[in-house]
């Protein structure tokens, strides 16, 4: 059971999507959610900028300045958001264990958002985040969560879901990641309504049989669980993935981690594109 999750948080209007997916993960399993706001350290700044050969005086200082000023601001939002929504919510502040339903803490720290996302992360049983933007930190937050906590990460959609895990579709391929994730993603596809392993094939003369061998022992689990092997055709995989995603009306996809360099690719390129649709839903990912 994900009884622990960390989620870290911008400040920005992205958050609101992450807290809706955390809440419906907390609401399911009872909970702690841990929101984690790393402002920017400054002082790290004039370092890099000193060492740039960007000389100190008076117009660095109002730059520095100004650069203290917005991350408190932001540091404050974003702590006064994440109260207001958990208030809303109903779901108490607390850093204790203290009966059966979902809780939350607030913790702020200062300094590289990824470094602190990986620390934070090696000690909750899910790391919860948004996908942002390829130019504002978040592609390198995201390997973190991924490659350097040993957890499972679960990356929210854009816009907040109305639902989470009741209609699960697995991209399977027979490789160690994928079976990593769909490990990880056990305590959702206990509880799910339905799961569908997803095989894409190139060739239509392929035969893959792991895909039936997977529902096999996830009927274990859960007997709900039917496999659907489709032919990629003129579309690429992803393409393919996200129509049969679409048409099953899933609100979760579990797929396997990739290394550093797809990364990137997966969260902000044709993959996030095509498989996840303009309203997107949320991906659970293991490595």
């Amino acid at each position: 059971m994900f009884k622990s999750l960390l989620v870290p948080t911008t400040g920005g209007p992205g958050d609101a999507a992450v807290f809706a997916t955390a809440r419906l993960a907390a609401q399911a399993f009872g909970s702690h959610l841990e929101f984690l706001h790393v402002r920017v350290d400054t002082s790290e700044v004039l370092m890099s900028m000193t060492a740039g050969g960007v000389g100190g005086g008076d117009a660095v200082q109002v730059v520095i300045d100004r650069m203290d000023a917005e991350a408190d601001a932001t540091a404050t939002a974003a702590r006064q958001a994440m109260t207001d929504l958990l208030a809303g919510a109903g779901i108490p502040l607390r850093d204790t264990p203290q009966g059966a339903g979902p809780s939350a803490q607030i913790s702020l720290e200062t300094g590289n958002q990824s470094a602190w996302v990986a620390q934070y992360g090696r000690f909750a049983d899910l790391v919860l985040m948004g996908r942002g933007g390829p130019d504002d930190g978040a592609a390198e937050t995201l390997e973190a969560a991924l490659m350097d906590t040993g957890k499972p990460l679960l990356i929210a959609p854009a816009i907040a879901p109305a639902s989470l895990g009741k209609r699960i579709v697995i991209a399977w391929k027979d490789t160690p990641e994928a079976a990593r994730a769909v490990s990880c993603a056990l305590p959702f596809i206990g509880q799910a309504d339905q799961v569908t392993i997803v095989t894409v094939l190139d060739d239509a003369d392929a035969k893959d049989e792991s895909g039936s061998r997977l529902q096999r022992a996830l009927r274990w689990h859960n007997k709900a669980v039917e496999v659907r092997t489709l032919l990629r055709g003129s579309a690429s995989a992803a393409d393919v993935l996200h129509r049969e995603a679409e048409a099953l009306g899933a609100d979760l996809l579990v797929m396997g981690g990739y290394s550093h360099s797809r990364l990137r690719e997966v969260v902000f390129g044709g993959f996030t594109r095509r498989t996840l649709g303009s309203a997107g839903i949320p991906v659970l990912m293991a490595h």
